[in-house]
C-alpha cells in the first residue's frame, strides 16, 4: 500500500478539491445521515478557502492522485466553507485558544489507506510548531471514529441549523 504524501494546497487545486468534497460529502455521509441530511450538509461543509491563502491546507496525494485534503487554522471558525454562516476570522490566541482542525475530507476511492490519518497527523504538527498546545474541531458522524482513534474526545452534540435540515455534528478536542 502506497502512503498518502502531504503537501500545501494553492489556488490551482481549488476545482479538483471542490470535485472530491462533493462525492466525499454525497457518498462518504450517507451510512450515518439520512439522504434529507446528506443534503442539507452541502450548506454547513466544504472548502474555506481562507485555510489555502493562509498555507494551512494539504492535499494528501496517493500514485499523484488527489486521494484526500484538510487544513488546520489559527482562526476563530470552527467550521464551514466560503458559502457557511458565522465564519469568524478573528485571530486565536495560542496560549489560551485552541487550533481548528478543518474541511478533512477523503476521496470516496481512496477510504481505509491512512489519508485522514495522515493529513490529521499534518494539521497537528502544524498547529504545535505555531505554538497552540490544543486542537478543536467539529466533526460529522462520519468523522468521529477516526477522531476517536486519534485520541480526539467529545465536547457537545449539536445540531446545525443553518442547513435546510439539521445537520448533526460533534465538537471534539486533543491536547497536543
Amino acid at each position: 500500500m502506497t502512503a498518502p504524501m502531504i503537501r500545501l494546497a494553492s489556488e490551482a487545486d481549488l476545482p479538483s478539491l471542490r470535485a472530491m468534497m462533493a462525492r466525499a460529502i454525497a457518498e462518504l455521509q450517507s451510512d450515518f445521515l439520512s439522504p434529507a441530511e446528506v443534503e442539507a450538509s452541502k450548506a454547513v461543509m466544504g472548502l474555506d478557502t481562507q485555510l489555502i491563502a493562509d498555507g494551512c491546507y494539504f492535499i494528501a496525494e496517493i500514485d499523484g492522485q488527489l486521494a484526500g485534503s484538510g487544513g488546520w487554522s489559527r482562526r476563530a471558525t470552527l467550521y464551514g466553507g466560503d458559502h457557511s454562516a458565522g465564519r469568524d476570522a478573528r485571530l486565536l490566541d495560542p496560549a489560551t485558544e485552541a487550533a481548528r482542525v478543518r474541511a478533512m475530507y477523503t476521496h470516496p476511492d481512496f477510504t481505509r489507506r491512512g489519508v485522514g490519518r495522515a493529513v490529521l497527523t499534518a494539521c497537528q504538527d502544524a498547529a504545535r510548531a505555531a505554538g497552540f498546545s490544543r486542537v478543536e474541531l467539529m466533526a460529522t458522524l462520519a468523522g468521529v471514529p477516526l477522531y476517536t482513534v486519534a485520541g480526539f474526545e467529545p465536547i457537545e452534540r449539536i445540531l446545525d441549523t443553518n442547513a435546510p435540515v439539521p445537520v448533526p455534528l460533534v465538537r471534539m478536542g486533543k491536547a497536543l
